[in-house]
C-alpha cells in the first residue's frame, strides 16, 4: 500500500498596510495592490500555492481588506468536492480585544483554524512578492532534513542585508543564526560578497509551530514576527533548515534568465522597476510561463484596440503590456503597463508608466516614469514627468522620480498656455 499524500495546509499572510506604497494602499491593503495589468500581488503567492498542488488556503486579513476580500471571493472559489478552498480570515479577537500585533500573533489567533484541519505540514507564505516557487519541493526538502522549520533563502548582495532577514547556514542545511534586519552583516563562506536572506516563506511541522508559536504568545518582550520571533526561536533550538530557492527549487517552464526571480515591491520604486522587468523582450519576469500560471480574474471586456494611421495620427505601443478594454486612439505608448480599460487619446504620449484599470489619458498629455492608479483623468495637455519641481509640487515623487497618483485623485487641468506647447514629444 503507498504511503499516504502529507497533509499540507497554505496559510498566507495578507494584512500588509504597505505605507511605503502610499497611495497606492490608501484605499487597499499591499496585496490588493494590482500588478501586471491583469493580477493583484497575492495572486502570486496563491498561484505558487496551487500550482503546487496545495488547496487549502487560508488568507489573514486585517488592513482595509474590503477590496483583498472582494477579489477573493470573486477570482478563488474552487470546489469544495474534495475539501479544496482559498478562504479570506480577517482579524475576530480570538484571544483578546486586540488586533493582529504581528505576523506570528496573526497566525496564533487563528489556531482554531489549524486544529479544524489538522495538517501535518504548514506552508505560511507571505502576499506581496513576486515569484515562482514550487512550495511541494520546499515541503519535501522540510520533510527530508528532519526540521521543525524551514526558511526559503536567496543570495542577495551584503550591501542589502539591513533589508532582510538573514541566515547563517550551518551544516546539514540547518541554520545557525537568524538576524533580523542586520545593520552589519557577514558574508557567507563561498562568497564574503552575499549573504542569505529570507524571502519570507516557511514550512514548519505543525506541532513544532504550535509550540513555538504559544511560547511567543506568552512572552511580553516579543514583537510576535514570524521571522525576528518564531524563526529565531526555532533556529535557537536547533530546529530550523534553509531551502535555497536559487539552487534547489526547480519551477516547470522556467528558463535561466527568470530562473530564482524574486521581488519585494514594498516601495514606489521597487514596484514600478518590477514592471519594468516585465516588458523587455526576454522577459527578466516571465508572465508567459504557461507551465506554471498566474491565475486572476478578468473582466469580461472586448480585445484592445489601436486606431488612426496617418501621419499625424497614430495610435502605437511599443516594448509594452496591453490589457483587454484598452483604446489607443491616435496615442504613443512606449515601455509601459496598460491596465483594462485605459484610453489614451490623440498625441498623448505614455513612457516608462504603469497606468491602473481605466485611466485616461487625454490629447497632448505626457506621461512619464508615473504610475497612475485608477479611474484617474489626465487632462489634455497635462504633463507629468517631464517638469521634477512641477511634479514634486502636485504629487506624490519617489525617491527614484516616480510620479505617484492615486485612486480618482483629480488633476486640474494645465494653463491653456502651458498645455498649448504639450503633446507627444
Amino acid at each position: 500500500m503507498a504511503a499516504r499524500a502529507p497533509k499540507v495546509m497554505g496559510v498566507v499572510l495578507a494584512g500588509g498596510e504597505g505605507k511605503r506604497l502610499h497611495p497606492l494602499t490608501r484605499d487597499r491593503a499591499k496585496p490588493a495592490v494590482p500588478f501586471g495589468g491583469n493580477y493583484r500581488l497575492v495572486d502570486f503567492a496563491l498561484s505558487n500555492l496551487v500550482n503546487s498542488g496545495y488547496r487549502r488556503i487560508v488568507v489573514l486579513t486585517q488592513y482595509k481588506s474590503h477590496s483583498l476580500d472582494t477579489h477573493l471571493a470573486k477570482t478563488w472559489r474552487m470546489s469544495p468536492l474534495l475539501g479544496n478552498y482559498v478562504t479570506p480570515v480577517p482579524a475576530q479577537m480570538r484571544t483578546g480585544k486586540s488586533w493582529f500585533s504581528g505576523s506570528a500573533d496573526a497566525v496564533f489567533q487563528n489556531l482554531n483554524i489549524i486544529r479544524d484541519e489538522r495538517p501535518d505540514y504548514i506552508c505560511v507564505f507571505g502576499a506581496d512578492n513576486l515569484y515562482r516557487m514550487d512550495a511541494a519541493q520546499m515541503v519535501q526538502a522540510h520533510i527530508d532534513s528532519g526540521a521543525g522549520a524551514t526558511v526559503a533563502a536567496l543570495r542577495v548582495p551584503v550591501e542589502q542585508a539591513f533589508a532582510f532577514g538573514v541566515i547563517e547556514p550551518g551544516e546539514g542545511g540547518r541554520i545557525r543564526a537568524f538576524h533580523e534586519k542586520p545593520a552589519h552583516a557577514a558574508g557567507l563562506p563561498d562568497d564574503p560578497h552575499s549573504v542569505y536572506a529570507s524571502m519570507g516563506n516557511y514550512v514548519f511541522t505543525t506541532e513544532a509551530l504550535i509550540d513555538a508559536l504559544r511560547l511567543d504568545a506568552a512572552d511580553e518582550a516579543s514583537t510576535h514576527d514570524m521571522g525576528g520571533d518564531i524563526i529565531t526561536m526555532m533556529v535557537e533550538r536547533g530546529e530550523a533548515a534553509v531551502h535555497d530557492f536559487v539552487n534547489d527549487n526547480d519551477v516547470p517552464g522556467s528558463t535561466d534568465r527568470d530562473r530564482g526571480y524574486w521581488r519585494d515591491v514594498g516601495t514606489i520604486d521597487a514596484y514600478h522597476s518590477a514592471h519594468m522587468d516585465l516588458i523587455s523582450v526576454h522577459p527578466i519576469f516571465n508572465l508567459y510561463n504557461l507551465d506554471w500560471p498566474v491565475y486572476t480574474w478578468h473582466d469580461p471586456l472586448p480585445p484592445a484596440k489601436f486606431v488612426f494611421d496617418t501621419e499625424d495620427r497614430r495610435g502605437t505601443a511599443t516594448d509594452s503590456m496591453v490589457c483587454s478594454g484598452v483604446v489607443v486612439s491616435g496615442g504613443t505608448v512606449r515601455a509601459s503597463v496598460l491596465s483594462p480599460g485605459v484610453h489614451v487619446h490623440t498625441g498623448a504620449l505614455v513612457e516608462r508608466s504603469v497606468l491602473l484599470h481605466g485611466v485616461d489619458v487625454g490629447r497632448g498629455a505626457v506621461v512619464r516614469n508615473a504610475i497612475i492608479d485608477k479611474n484617474v483623468v489626465i487632462p489634455p495637455g497635462t504633463r507629468i514627468g517631464v517638469d521634477p519641481a512641477q511634479d514634486r509640487a502636485r504629487f506624490d515623487v519617489s525617491e527614484g522620480g516616480i510620479v505617484v497618483i492615486g485612486k480618482e485623485d483629480r488633476i486640474e487641468p494645465p494653463d491653456p498656455d502651458t498645455a498649448a506647447t504639450g503633446g507627444a514629444e
